[in-house]
């Protein structure tokens, strides 16, 4: 019901980029990525709260992808059983 959906994904020189769609029951519309083995290179979270989205991109950025799943999985905004975060760690568990 709160999944994302894949859009688009490509691999060059090692760096995999993938893009995704949020469900709809967020201000974010849309999740791209930028990943190299399990370690998360660069986040874009199109749309939502600017300030709130650039600081979630910049805290994951480095980390291991499980590391941040764990951390950001299951986060709800406002009773929607889902939010920009928890849509985050579904699409790096999709990866």
């Amino acid at each position: 019901m709160h999944n994302v959906n894949k859009l688009s994904d490509t691999t060059a020189d090692g760096i995999r980029s993938t893009c995704f769609t949020t469900c709809g029951m967020t201000c974010s519309t849309q999740i791209n990525l930028q990943t190299e083995g399990d370690i998360i290179r660069r986040v874009e979270i199109v749309k939502g709260c600017d300030g709130n989205t650039k600081g979630l991109a910049r805290l994951c950025e480095g980390r291991k992808m499980e590391e941040v799943i764990g951390l950001l999985e299951g986060i709800d905004c406002k009773g929607r059983g889902t939010s920009c975060p928890d849509q985050l760690a579904r699409a790096l568990k999709e990866l």
